[in-house]
């Protein structure tokens, strides 16, 4: 059964995605119609989780100006992550992604014309990056970051540990908010493992309140980094360990 709701998962999101695109193509000609873009892609998601049969349960503790530009940081243990996010945030924002998703056809052209793209092995392309999400915050736009540095824990829900810092960097030069996500089931929805498997769970997640960057400076990175890193874990910690003790009894 599981590879059946697996072959209709993506069965959906595939069919989805391109009967959009040429919507999406339209819209990335011109810088001033990317927002509908974005909004495209946001379409793309809340069409998909319905008809995948997965529930959303997000929890927003924090009120989040619609105008503020936000940097938004979550733990990443699942490509079903990207999607997610592009439901639960609802800013105008940016990805800052790996480099390789520029080879995946169409949606490569998408991401590259819409987000922000690093190799993270490369010290030019990660502060080259950094430029840029620094600018896009300038515009006013928000940047939507995974600090882990991409899929890295090997223990879900433990994160890997520590944090990149190009978030914290760009936050306090800009003086913009951080908003910490705790993704807490996408991981069991879609595992990174091999072979690939879809499971049927509730998407649930918490949107922790805004944490202020104003009068922060470059010495403060790592307190503002560790700061969002125990949000997130705090939130994975309390949302798993009941379960595991139950498990043990």
């Amino acid at each position: 059964m599981k590879v059946i709701y697996t072959i209709w998962c993506f069965f959906w999101l595939i069919l989805i995605f391109l009967l959009l695109f040429p919507f999406t193509y339209i819209c990335l000609q011109r810088k001033e119609w990317k927002p509908y873009a974005h909004w495209i892609n946001r379409l793309w998601g809340r069409l998909f989780f319905p008809l995948a049969g997965i529930r959303f349960e997000i929890e927003y503790r924090g009120q989040l100006a619609p105008k503020q530009a936000y940097v938004f940081c979550a733990n990443h243990f699942s490509y079903l992550d990207i999607a997610v996010m592009g439901v639960i945030v609802e800013h105008y924002f940016a990805f800052v992604g790996k480099d390789g998703v520029k080879n995946i056809p169409l949606f490569g052209y998408m991401f590259r014309h819409l987000h922000i793209q690093v190799k993270r092995e490369s010290t030019q392309s990660r502060v080259s990056s950094l430029n840029r999400a620094i600018k896009t915050l300038a515009q006013g736009r928000s940047i939507v970051v995974f600090p882990e540095g991409g899929i890295k824990a090997k223990q879900p829900p433990q994160m890997h540990q520590p944090f990149m810092d190009g978030a914290f960097k760009m936050a306090i030069q800009q003086q913009v908010p951080i908003v910490p996500i705790s993704l807490l089931t996408n991981y069991k929805i879609l595992p990174d493992v091999n072979p690939i498997r879809m499971h049927r769970f509730p998407m649930q997640a918490v949107v922790h309140e805004a944490i202020p960057t104003v009068g922060l400076t470059p010495q403060d990175v790592v307190s503002l980094r560790d700061k969002c890193y125990g949000v997130i874990d705090d939130e994975l910690k309390k949302h798993h360990l009941p379960q595991q003790k139950g498990s043990k009894e």
